[in-house]
């Protein structure tokens, strides 16, 4: 596929890694061209960087990899307002959360995902990505982890679902776009715990799958 990734931090870095391992062609830039630019050069394996408009034309999905904050202003530069990315699958691995503490900062009722999709009308907004560190996806040949997303359209979630797979992990679909908050709320969950010293793991219990017996504590099944 034709990946287009907007951002040149470590989680693009990481992706684009990976997924040009996995064969695709990978096209990286952001707010800084030169930036884009080194990065390419640090990874490789036929990346090249470009303006943020020329990121996201033509393209079978857009990465967004950039922090919260910085989302409208690249969008912007890529022409998201002028419908640019209008049919496109827009993967949104963002965390809009206070640093250290986890509480999300898009209100009571709004999601990040939910506030891209305004940003880039037309665009089939993927929630996905947002849970694991960046080297969790240089790291080929581990053991499959879930990357739980959402999103309104059967297609790009078949188009993330693939690139999820490309770079070692499980895709698991919640549900449509409106479900992204729950998903912002369990990274600001994991975000917490982390920084006040606890594994976010432990704090889950183990629910079988269907395919796993499911046993009750007084033994009945």
């Amino acid at each position: 596929m034709r990946i287009g990734i907007l951002g040149t931090g470590t989680l693009a870095a990481a992706l684009g890694e990976g997924w040009a391992r996995a064969g695709h062609e990978i096209v990286v830039g952001g707010r800084s061209y030169a930036r884009a630019r080194d990065l390419a050069d640090r990874v490789g394996q036929g990346v090249r960087a470009a303006e943020p408009r020329e990121v996201v034309t033509g393209r079978d999905a857009v990465l967004l990899a950039v922090t919260w904050d910085g989302v409208e202003d690249v969008l912007r530069a890529a022409g998201a307002d002028g419908g640019s990315l209008a049919g496109t699958p827009l993967i949104d691995p963002t965390n809009p959360v206070e640093h250290g503490v986890g509480v999300l900062l898009t209100g009571h009722d709004d999601s990040m995902a939910e506030r891209i999709a305004g940003l880039a009308p037309g665009a089939h907004v993927v929630k996905a990505f947002h849970l694991f560190p960046s080297d969790q996806w240089t790291r080929p040949g581990e053991a499959a982890v879930t990357v739980a997303m959402c999103g309104d359209d059967a297609a790009a979630l078949e188009v993330v679902g693939d690139l999820v797979r490309a770079v070692g992990g499980a895709p698991a679909v919640l549900g449509p776009l409106d479900r992204a908050r729950q998903l912002e709320e369990v990274a600001g969950f994991v975000i917490g715990l982390a920084f006040a010293g606890h594994d976010p793991g432990s704090a889950v219990p183990h629910v079988p799958s269907p395919g796993e017996s499911l046993s009750h504590p007084d033994g009945v099944r």
